[in-house]
């Protein structure tokens, strides 16, 4: 019994998208919680209102052997229950043709996929790992296990980059036009990432390829914005009930969504557009406006609110310092460093991010938020910091995320229990943190990583200072007083 089979609550919004017209036109890599909730969900509406063929070729390259049988098994149909404060509601998403897992097909059917002429868009969440890209140059890592592996047997990658260079050699080969690389991760200027870490990789293997890619392929930048928690059991629970039969691919997310996406597609694209995506010609200061208000407010509420004993960001919000507090942060320390289209309203963008924050149908979880802290802090605070710096204003709200962001990293809350830190540099991170035994004194330490900090902010003395004081503010009297002391 699935959802493919099984009559549904009359309430669900079943989708209508004719799928027997579906071609894989699209190959995305990465079925994750945010791709079923965004790109999935807009492309599936998309094809209700088009009759278009854009279908959806899903690959997962790591884990995910479960979902992809799960989603097999029902058709390749799921369902996006979106939670708002006062309802919720349940949609079909019909967009996905077919699914893929190097496990159960190999890497080689992944790679012919993407070479099929008819894919025009291979799309990507992959998260900022899966870019294997050094952070201090913005170049490929070389150095990073993926890529080592992927150089040694081109033809069995494991990571992203090595199956999309491959797919494009074919395509080279075989005088079949390139697709389109189209990021839809929450990293700052996404495309010019993908660009910079395919070509990279692609040059250490033919550098006539490299050339070639270079010249023919395109990499739009996207925004992207919906807040989707991370699937639980209580969640898949209460959308059984919902929808009168269990579906282990679906997904909760709030209603509000935005895509903002760079024009610039080699080989056609879809209508996004019809549902509300924007197309224009320069994303950066969408990308800015949401890295810096929504999620480096995100993070600050994510740091400060785990020491401060809330296990989700609904629950911060219900603390009126931490509400205030993160409205300050948008207006009054990231809003003045953006520079934004004539006509952008900033107060309302950040009334409406608490709104979304303080919805309580939303478990975000503030340890999910708080994962991989050491690469989204750079992009959600560092620029802000140095206009803050440039322009001699108040950056404390920015200290004391940062602060907030170092105290968690060490590993140990308030009350002395252990932190279970999800971190690409956890290791290090934490010894750095136990060598000064919960000390102020590991501020400027951890502000000298230059793969962290730009050295203009990590060595600056201003940045130091008060980055030290919200610190020891928290060592002495906690978050939830630090927050309120704000």
């Amino acid at each position: 019994m699935s959802i493919a089979t099984m009559p549904l609550n009359p309430a669900v919004i079943a989708t209508k998208v004719n799928r027997d017209n579906l071609k894989s036109r699209i190959v995305h890599i990465g079925f994750g919680a945010f791709h079923r909730a965004h790109q999935g969900l807009y492309t599936s509406q998309m094809l209700e209102k088009t009759n278009s063929d854009w279908g959806i070729c899903e690959v997962s390259l790591f884990n995910g052997e479960a979902l992809i049988t799960d989603l097999r098994q029902q058709d390749h149909l799921y369902t996006v229950a979106e939670k708002g404060a006062t309802e919720t509601v349940v949609k079909v998403v019909g967009a996905v043709k077919e699914s893929l897992h190097p496990t159960f097909d190999g890497a080689l059917a992944i790679i012919e996929k993407m070479a099929e002429p008819q894919v025009a868009i291979v799309s990507m969440t992959v998260t900022e790992k899966g870019y294997c890209v050094d952070h201090t140059t913005g170049q490929l890592a070389q150095s990073n296990p993926l890529i080592v592996s992927d150089l040694k047997d081109p033809l069995q990658p494991r990571s992203a980059l090595g199956y999309i260079v491959q797919a494009l050699r074919l395509r080279r080969e075989r005088n079949i036009k390139p697709f389109t690389v189209m990021s839809c991760d929450n990293v700052q200027e996404n495309g010019h990432i993908a660009k910079s870490a395919i070509i990279g990789f692609a040059k250490l293997l033919d550098v006539e390829l490299s050339q070639w890619i270079e010249d023919k392929v395109t990499f739009p930048c996207t925004m992207v914005d919906r807040i989707v928690p991370a699937a639980t059991k209580e969640t898949l629970d209460e959308i059984t009930d919902l929808i009168g039969v269990e579906d282990p691919c679906a997904i909760a997310c709030e209603p509000f969504r935005q895509w903002v996406i760079e024009d610039n597609f080699v080989a056609g694209r879809p209508d996004w557009d019809v549902m509300g995506a924007e197309f224009v010609a320069d994303v950066v200061p969408y990308e800015e406006m949401k890295l810096r208000m929504l999620n480096g407010s995100h993070s600050f509420l994510a740091y400060l609110g785990y020491l401060g004993g809330y296990a989700h960001i609904s629950d911060t919000m219900k603390d009126i310092n931490y509400r205030k507090a993160a409205f300050d942060m948008m207006i009054k320390a990231q809003a003045p460093s953006l520079s934004m289209p004539k006509g952008t309203d900033l107060n309302g963008y950040a009334i409406s991010l608490i709104e979304r924050f303080s919805n309580p149908s939303l478990k975000h979880q503030t340890a999910q938020i708080a994962m991989d802290g050491s690469q989204k802090i750079p992009q959600r605070m560092g620029k802000s910091l140095q206009f803050h710096l440039e322009n001699g204003s108040d950056f404390k709200w920015l200290a004391l995320g940062i602060a907030g962001w170092m105290r968690f990293v060490s590993g140990v809350d308030e009350n002395g229990s252990k932190i279970d830190v999800h971190d690409p540099m956890a290791k290090m991170l934490k010894d750095v943190c136990d060598r000064h035994e919960s000390s102020a004194s590991v501020v400027p330490v951890l502000l000298s990583i230059e793969t962290i900090f730009d050295p203009a902010i990590g060595q600056n003395p201003k940045v130091i200072e008060a980055v030290y004081i919200a610190y020891q503010s928290l060592l002495d009297k906690g978050a939830k007083a630090t927050v309120s002391a704000l």
